[in-house]
């Protein structure tokens, strides 16, 4: 089930604890495009289905990554994308976004997501999982 635009947007104001709606949809953008360019098929598309669906279109755009990145370097491209981002304000943004697209997937969808990236992500999500 798709998730609304507002619930959304203040789930990671909220989780982020950005003083704005505006700060929390930049935050989404970045991090849903990057994420986007990681993931194909099936689950790709069942993840835009539970999210806004402009920034399911975001999720769903053709980027795609030439390698898939590790977890630091997700969050170092994060920082390169956000204007005045460090890697430090980039794990804040990435962990706020994910966490939250994390509660709307739901454990199955995560499990196939995490499934499609590589290790560490997880912690990203806010999902650790036990190895």
């Amino acid at each position: 089930m798709r998730i609304r635009w507002d619930a959304f947007i203040a789930a990671i104001q909220e989780r982020g604890e950005y003083p704005t709606p505006q700060e929390a949809e930049r935050a989404s953008r970045v991090v849903l495009a990057l994420l986007g360019a990681h993931l194909v098929g099936e689950v790709r598309a069942e993840l835009a289905d539970r999210l806004p669906e402009s920034l399911a279109l975001i999720l769903l755009s053709p980027l795609q990554a030439h390698e898939p990145l590790s977890p630091e370097r997700f969050i170092r491209a994060t920082a390169a994308w956000i204007e005045g981002a460090t890697e430090k304000t980039a794990t804040w943004d990435v962990s706020a976004v994910l966490s939250v697209v994390a509660d709307v997937a739901g454990d199955d969808l995560m499990n196939r997501t995490l499934f499609q990236l590589p290790p560490g992500y997880d912690l990203l999500f806010g999902r650790p999982q036990s190895s």
